[in-house]
């Protein structure tokens, strides 16, 4: 006969009371100060920028007709218009939307779904993403030079050079946005999928990237208007200042609105000052719709898991 031995009774643990330093930590005077600091920096700087609107609206707002749409540059500033800017805009972000979206979101896709995130290779390629979203934008207008050089196109100033330096510049933010996009989608709907008898290329594209599409969209509508306000990497690849045609195809010359706002501002005339300040208007009324357009996009079709 088996003989069992009463259980020892645990002793009772005893319940350290959680330190209350961090909560007199943030009532100290030091912090106060950095809080009133941190308001008043955020104070300046809103202000500074509802300053700047209201005096580009005020100076420029005389000039906002369908002239400004549809003449373009001239001598004269009562002529000239914004035309070919702005259809070299829409020339130029399309061509860059091609290049860049559906290489990001592949890249993410492969990153984040297929690739072993332990091996060397890929978490050198992730470090590198990460860098390459904090470079300024004009190394990647050098780095659109130099790729157009290797492959023996002379003229630089090409709405597809402009395409590709503007494509550069956003591609690690879609592949970050994406990313992020794609990690929210549960795991259990992936594994569901699977056990179902799916191939793990399946699941991608018929579970994970759906459920993921606001915000895959929301990233890269953020990324394009990133690149529609850009300027300087079409500077450095010689975008004209001074057209009067429109762009016509992937190989013409072109200029973009903040590149003629930017020749607009430094003539001496008053009248051309004023030009710029409309076309600004227009150029942050365009980056507002799209901006708007993804928070619509993000709210109406995101998912809560």
């Amino acid at each position: 006969m088996a003989i069992t031995t009463p259980a020892r009774p645990q002793p009772a643990r005893e319940h350290t009371p959680i330190p209350t330093g961090s909560r007199s930590k943030e009532r100290s005077p030091a912090a106060l100060i950095f809080l009133m600091l941190l308001w008043l920096s955020l104070f300046i700087a809103f202000a500074t920028l509802v300053a700047l609107i209201v005096t580009t609206f005020v100076e420029g707002a005389g000039r906002l007709d369908i002239g400004l749409l549809t003449e373009y540059p001239s001598s004269r500033p009562d002529e000239a218009g914004a035309r070919p800017a702005i259809l070299g805009s829409l020339w130029v972000i399309g061509t860059t939307a091609i290049l860049a979206i559906p290489l990001g979101i592949a890249a993410a896709v492969h990153l984040e779904e297929f690739a072993d995130k332990r091996h060397w290779f890929n978490k050198f390629i992730e470090v590198n993403i990460q860098n390459l979203s904090a470079i300024p934008s004009i190394i990647y207008g050098m780095l659109a030079i130099g790729t157009l050089a290797l492959i023996g196109v002379g003229n630089k100033n090409i709405v597809i050079g402009g395409a590709l330096a503007l494509a550069l510049l956003i591609l690690p933010v879609i592949i970050i946005s994406t990313r992020e996009a794609l990690r929210s989608v549960p795991r259990e709907l992936r594994h569901g999928s699977l056990a179902l008898g799916s191939t793990e290329l399946q699941t991608a594209w018929r579970i994970t990237l759906p459920s993921s599409i606001p915000g895959i969209a929301t990233g890269t509508i953020l990324a394009l208007s990133r690149a529609l306000g850009e300027a300087a990497p079409l500077l450095l690849l010689g975008a004209l200042v001074f057209i009067s045609f429109d762009p016509n195809g992937l190989m013409s010359g072109f200029t973009t609105m903040p590149i003629q706002i930017y020749g607009w501002t430094n003539a001496p005339q008053a009248g051309f000052h004023e030009l710029a300040a409309a076309t600004s208007i227009l150029l942050v009324a365009i980056l507002l719709v799209m901006n708007a357009l993804a928070i619509v996009i993000r709210n109406r079709y995101q998912r809560r898991w």
